[in-house]
């Protein structure tokens, strides 16, 4: 039995050409989806936020933005919309430390803070 098997290898070993056929077309698209994502995601990286809300109200959600903003000016924070909820995350912090950082202080005044992992904008691209 292991002859057989030995005999049937060795027939599948041929040498054979692989001819790709494909439209010109298709080089453009790639190098205009390169152009493309360098000039829009050049600034995004995957970081951490802390998420400060979720909630369906949409005002509820706007004044948790509102009171993070005023407790902490400095840092950036994003009002979300993923059905059907609203969801609130602030920072764009490139280590989880930094992250925790915030979420220490942030308990204080937001109850249910936790963090996440999502593509963040690098901190100083819009300065």
């Amino acid at each position: 039995m292991l002859f057989v098997l030995g005999a049937t290898k060795a027939s599948a070993q041929t040498k054979g050409k692989v001819e790709v056929v494909k439209d010109p077309r298709v080089d453009t698209l790639i190098a205009r989806r390169a152009e493309l994502s360098k000039a829009v995601g050049v600034d995004q990286v995957t970081g951490f936020r802390v998420q400060l809300y979720t909630g369906a109200n949409r005002k509820d959600a706007y004044a948790v933005q509102a009171k993070f903003q005023e407790q902490f000016p400095d840092i950036r924070s994003y009002v979300i919309y993923s059905e059907p909820n609203f969801k609130v995350r602030a920072g764009d912090f490139r280590t989880r430390i930094e992250a925790e950082k915030l979420q220490l202080e942030a308990k204080k005044y937001f109850t249910g803070t936790f963090i996440i992992t999502e593509k963040i904008n690098q901190p100083g691209a819009d300065e």
